[in-house]
């Protein structure tokens, strides 16, 4: 009897052990430095180096956050999570690869908080959006990727929400925003979201649902183009400024795209509007080039 109470204590204490190691290893807040060290638990006395270090000791639904400047690393998400720094400079930095992909469950939210996503020009997309339920990206700056600052390839009716972000020096092959959804529309929202000199598209939506509003292109080749002769692709455009670019500032192409716009200034690019563009008759369109352009049908106040 003695060694069956022995037997059964040890066992007991191996759950116990098994079950705090566990919960120790996916922690739902955790922690990166620059002078962290990826073997170490990510607790606030012990934190890792990277992102990617972090994740996986991380709980679904967890917060990894940024206790001093340092670059983190690329990451590859596939769960409900938080990266944030507050306070502080973290970054993302990388060359000739994706900053960070989400890659989660369609019920899933991934949120992006105060965090550089840095592409030294090399890098491919800054943050690569290809399956999920919600991703949001507030205070962040993404700059210098070959492709897209953002990219969205989701084949579900997911959603992406941009606040107080700035996407400059990128989209040198490819837009900035690029909303090409693979299955269902997905719906995009961009508030408050600087989009300046990128080397192709500001905002391009091929399958997809856009609201811009309060934001900011300028000195990109074009302004916003929504693109589709079959898949939904619908821009609203409210109370914004596109400047400067290149190209065409507000366009639309092919029978199952549109773009509606109201209270917005579209001045000093190479042409005005183009296409199915509508508007509700308050916008400001001049000093495009010579070619400010005229809306395709005006939308009456409601």
């Amino acid at each position: 009897m003695r060694a069956e109470r022995v037997i059964r204590h040890f066992a007991a204490g191996l759950l116990i052990l098994f079950a705090s190691s566990t919960a120790f290893a996916q922690a739902t807040r955790t922690w990166v430095s620059g002078v962290g060290d990826d073997a170490n638990p990510c607790s606030r006395t012990a934190p890792c180096k990277t992102f990617a270090g972090a994740i996986s000791k991380t709980a679904p639904g967890g917060t990894i956050d940024a206790l001093d400047p340092g670059g983190y690393g690329a990451v590859t998400i596939t769960k409900s999570i938080t990266l944030e720094a507050v306070g502080t400079v973290a970054s993302v930095l990388v060359s000739g690869t994706n900053g960070i992909v989400v890659a989660a469950q369609p019920t899933d939210q991934v949120i992006i908080r105060g965090l550089t996503v840095e592409g030294l020009g090399t890098g491919i997309n800054g943050i690569n959006f290809l399956s999920g339920g919600t991703l949001i990206v507030e205070r962040s700056v993404i700059q210098a990727f070959s492709i897209s600052g953002i990219n969205v390839a989701t084949p579900n009716a997911s959603q992406l929400v941009v606040t107080d972000t700035t996407i400059d020096k990128t989209g040198f092959s490819g837009p900035a925003v690029n909303v090409a959804g693979t299955g269902s529309a997905p719906s995009i929202t961009l508030d408050r979201v600087r989009i300046v000199e990128n080397g192709s598209y500001g905002v391009l939506v091929k399958n997809g649902i856009v609201a811009i509003r309060h934001s900011t292109l300028n000195q990109n080749y074009y302004g916003v183009r929504a693109i589709s002769s079959s898949a939904t692709a619908q821009v609203a455009l409210d109370d914004s400024i596109i400047s400067g670019n290149t190209g065409v500032g507000v366009s639309s192409v092919g029978s199952a795209a549109s773009v509606v716009i109201s209270r917005s200034t579209i001045t000093g690019n190479g042409s005005g509007i183009s296409g199915s563009v509508s508007s509700f008759g308050d916008n400001r369109i001049f000093n495009n080039n010579g070619n400010d352009g005229t809306p395709a049908g005006t939308v009456p106040l409601k």
